[in-house]
């Protein structure tokens, strides 16, 4: 159940930069257009002192960290869903993600380019949105071809939910909107899985600041988040610089280099955080002497559904879970302290699991 993020922009805003620093890989990252053009792809560990600590009580031989993939793709630019620079084909790569991560620029700079010649956020979100929009309407245009003669002479009533739900995100495309910003029943967001459409997905806007600016919000900063809370969206205010020193220190070298920058937690911290908050994605452990591990989950789920994350097989046999929180074996030290007080709680088939919850799944075979 790997978190999927695809991260966007115009060319030269420190898209790639911030890729190579929060995945601690090396992909070109020069000053001028078009630099990425395959889509790279990083998988980055997800970082939880909680699993940390279990690990060390269990003296688990394996520490497996939940995880978050990265997608880069080339820059967009005006009129890329008419072909213009790249074009628009290399949008594929990221339908699958699970929410776009809008990189802005919002530092000045003489020496590293604009593609547009100047400095403006809005103006840059709106162009990215704009092509994102117009790709989401030739995808759906091309399906209602598809279903429209059909609607016309059948009574089928897939065929007539179909149709309305394209007419409906028609509608919405046309007059310049996102589809994140409309309201879906449960069946219609079932059949939107299948259309892969870009702008359904969750945006987080990560403002890409110099280096000295990274403690108090510039003007071009506070554009972005303006505009964010209009859109109900996060932003993470990040230096791509920063983070690609970062990403060549060690953990204790890090903690060093933030306390002297003045920084609480790194730009991928934050960046994480924000990807869990706005999915609403939580974390579970299952613990032993083999391995502590870490369960990426939505809020909401139950027992049997986090189960069936294992392995389908548990959720299918599932019977009962013997159930308890991080924070209790922190206090108290061991398992055997647990059920002396009572803190192992043996949970059915209607428990909502908690992040931080400690799982041990019993089922039929």
């Amino acid at each position: 159940m790997g978190l999927q993020v695809g991260i966007v922009g115009l060319p030269n805003v420190g898209k790639s930069t911030l890729f190579n620093a929060i995945t601690n890989s090396k992909v070109e990252a020069a000053n001028y257009p078009f630099a990425t053009i395959e889509p790279n792809v990083g998988v980055v560990e997800v970082p939880d002192d909680r699993l940390d600590k279990l690990a060390n009580i269990f003296k688990s031989k394996k520490t497996i960290y939940t995880t978050i993939e990265f997608v880069d793709i080339a820059g967009l630019i005006a009129g890329a869903s008419k072909g213009e620079g790249l074009g628009n084909a290399f949008l594929a790569n990221i339908r699958e993600t699970d929410a776009i991560c809008e990189v802005i620029r919002c530092f000045d700079s003489k020496e590293i380019t604009h593609v547009e010649g100047s400095v403006d956020p809005i103006r840059d979100i709106e162009i990215i949105e704009l092509e994102l929009i117009l790709s989401d309407e030739a995808t759906v245009k091309k399906r209602l071809a598809k279903v429209e003669p059909k609607f016309k002479s059948t009574k089928d009533k897939e065929i007539i939910f179909e149709y309305n739900l394209l007419k409906k995100l028609e509608a919405q495309l046309s007059d310049g909107k996102l589809l994140n910003k409309l309201e879906f029943n449960e069946e219609e967001k079932f059949a939107l899985k299948s259309f892969q459409l870009l702008t359904t997905k969750k945006f987080i806007y990560v403002a890409n600041v110099g280096e000295d600016e990274i403690r108090q919000d510039n003007n071009y900063v506070k554009l972005v988040r303006d505009y964010a809370k209009s859109c109900n969206s996060q932003v993470v205010k990040i230096s791509a610089k920063i983070e690609e020193d970062l990403s060549e220190l060690d953990k204790q070298d890090k903690e060093v280099f933030l306390q002297d920058a003045g920084i609480e937690t790194s730009g991928l911290e934050q960046l994480i955080k924000a990807a869990y908050s706005t999915l609403g994605l939580k974390t579970y452990f299952t613990c032993g002497p083999q391995e502590a591990r870490g369960w990426q989950f939505k809020d909401g789920f139950t027992a049997p559904q986090c189960a069936g994350i294992i392995h389908t097989d548990f959720e299918k046999g599932f019977i009962k879970a013997d159930v308890y929180k991080c924070e209790d074996i922190f206090e108290l030290g061991d398992e055997q302290s647990l059920k002396n007080s009572g803190k192992i709680k043996l949970e059915g088939k209607n428990y909502i699991v908690q992040d931080g919850d400690v799982c041990f799944f019993k089922f039929n075979k």
